[in-house]
């Protein structure tokens, strides 16, 4: 996993060293195109000195079956070249998104912090292309280099003073190209920047658009896009323009370049220094010079975008991780004894409980900040800023995520579904048996979901579940916790959108499924809390009462008030 001390220069160099042998070859491939393309004019010359003014046929066949070999070879070598390129880019761009799927589905966290997930989308798929596309524009920039020499040394053949016109004016040429290049970097990246919040705002947007509409926000939800869309639109004009303005400069500075080559090689003929056919070939190489420079010009403005692409990948990939990997293990079998001390974290001010092994806890948090907070620190997604969590005497700050996971499983309110089978869904990765999954089907009332499918568990379900009503999703997503069976199963809120008759079958099944297993139910419905054997209220992030749920509802009138409104 690459964390820590990483830059953008970093994700370059990796990229093109990862593929180095396309990149060598392809640059092979494109040298000889480039070197066949020079020698074109030069035996063009040949023809024009040896067999056009001398009268000779063999002369002239012999050079235009020299010319017709150039050809032959550099569109081979052409083809061939831009195939591996392509291949070297497109493999590199998929390198940067295995890294970027691995941070962010490392168990430690951290990716998305500060991050919505459209944005996290934006530099898996654009900036992850920008960067592919550096490793893909590198052959190019060899082979125009290569081009560039060959040209050089054919016009010292030819004349002196032109070869060294070439060798001498090429680096200050491309030092001005770097040089017109930065404003692209700086702006590409704000670009990329305004188009990655963009994407997050628009994926934000499209998942709570039902509760949009059910608060009647639409126009806020509206308005917010349609700003953001502007200020990314604003930003890319600005990177288009300074685009064009790049390339124009360079296309003008190599343009004026080679009218001085042109110039010198006319001059240089009419005082005879050079033949007619010498000076054919010094204006058919500074025609050719175009090509090159051309190549030159397209690879600076993508490594200028690269580089900026490359830094906001560097900057997903250094994220430090929410959470330490600590490296006790946890004692065998997990009894699923938990105990929370002091715990200190956003909303919850040092909360103690304890919650024997096996039992069936109830938590009654008003404020959804203190529930969410609380179930971060039971997932380890986030350690506690004060005090300890711990799960059978070890703390789980010393536990890895991945340990601490297998043993406790926090199923979110808001869990999502797959696009896939009901079936798959409720394994989800597990490997349950047929009677596990049948047994979690019948305790969260899933099995009545799937009669009422065409084609039963094997109905496929669209994307996140939308095929489903809302309480059916929160019906299979219980059946999928269950199915897993932890040996703690901390559940928020699971039968919201369920009525109160399945919502009592769904208590007493899970009761009974998880008799000998610690299950801690985050949730205000009193059924599923009048089927607990004790109840913590959390009142102002700490716990304020417990006791059994119908010892609460007589004594407890913030209790009542919480969970019977």
């Amino acid at each position: 996993m690459l964390d820590g001390e990483l830059t953008g220069g970093h994700v370059l160099r990796r990229a093109i060293r990862g593929q180095r042998r396309r990149i060598v070859a392809a640059s092979s491939l494109g040298m000889a195109h480039q070197c066949c393309e020079a020698l074109v004019p030069v035996v063009i010359g040949m023809v024009i000195d040896e067999a056009v003014a001398t009268g000779s046929t063999s002369a002239l066949w012999r050079w235009l079956l020299a010319l017709a070999v150039l050809f032959l070879v550099l569109s081979t070598c052409y083809r061939t070249a831009a195939r591996i390129t392509d291949g070297s880019g497109e493999h590199a761009a998929h390198r940067i998104r295995l890294d970027l799927g691995a941070k962010v589905l490392d168990p430690r966290g951290g990716a998305d912090r500060g991050r919505l997930p459209g944005a996290l989308t934006a530099v898996a798929t654009g900036d992850a292309a920008r960067v592919g596309a550096v490793a893909a524009a590198l052959p190019y920039a060899v082979s125009a280099l290569a081009g560039l020499a060959v040209s050089a040394v054919a016009l010292l053949r030819i004349s002196v003073p032109l070869g060294l016109l070439v060798l001498l004016g090429v680096p200050p040429l491309l030092w001005l190209g770097h040089v017109i290049s930065r404003p692209l970097e700086r702006r590409s990246e704000a670009e990329q920047e305004r188009a990655a919040h963009a994407s997050g705002v628009a994926a934000d947007l499209v998942t709570g658009l039902r509760v949009l509409k059910g608060i009647g926000a639409e126009p806020a939800a509206v308005s917010r896009y349609r700003r953001t869309s502007q200020e990314s639109l604003a930003a890319a004009l600005r990177a288009a323009r300074s685009r064009a303005w790049h390339d124009g400069a360079i296309l003008a500075l190599t343009g004026v370049f080679i009218a001085v080559i042109g110039l010198v090689g006319a001059h240089l003929a009419m005082r005879g220094s050079i033949s007619v056919g010498d000076l054919v070939a010094a204006v058919g190489l500074a025609q050719y010079l175009l090509g090159p420079f051309q190549l030159l010009t397209y690879v600076n403005g993508e490594f200028a975008l690269g580089r900026a692409s490359a830094d906001r990948v560097a900057e997903v990939l250094a994220s430090p991780p929410a959470v330490a990997a600590g490296q006790k293990t946890l004692p065998q079998p997990v009894t699923g004894r938990l105990r929370l001390r002091g715990v200190a974290l956003g909303a919850l001010r040092r909360m103690d409980a304890d919650i024997a092994p096996g039992s069936l806890v109830g938590i009654v948090a008003k404020d959804s900040a203190v529930a969410n907070d609380l179930l971060l620190c039971l997932g380890r997604e986030l350690d506690p800023d004060e005090g300890t969590v711990e799960l059978d005497g070890v703390p789980l700050t010393e536990l890895h995520p991945d340990t601490v996971r297998r043993a406790v499983l926090v199923a979110h309110h808001d869990a999502a579904l797959f696009e896939s089978s009901l079936l798959d869904n409720v394994r989800a990765g597990t490997d349950p048996t047929e009677k596990d999954v049948e047994r979690a089907l019948a305790a969260s009332a899933a099995d009545d979901v799937a009669q009422a499918l065409p084609q039963g568990v094997d109905t496929l379900l669209a994307e996140r579940g939308r095929s489903l009503s809302g309480g059916q999703r929160q019906r299979v997503a219980l059946a999928r916790a269950l199915a897993a069976d932890p040996p703690v199963l901390v559940v928020h809120d699971p039968t919201t959108a369920v009525d109160t008759v399945t919502e009592s079958r769904i208590a007493a099944r899970l009761r009974e499924l998880r008799s000998d297993r610690t299950t801690v139910l985050v949730t205000t419905s009193p059924a599923l809390l009048a089927a607990t054997d004790r109840v913590l209220v959390l009142e102002g992030g700490a716990v304020t009462a417990e006791g059994r749920h119908l010892e609460l509802v007589s004594a407890d009138e913030a209790y009542r008030a919480a969970v019977l409104a």
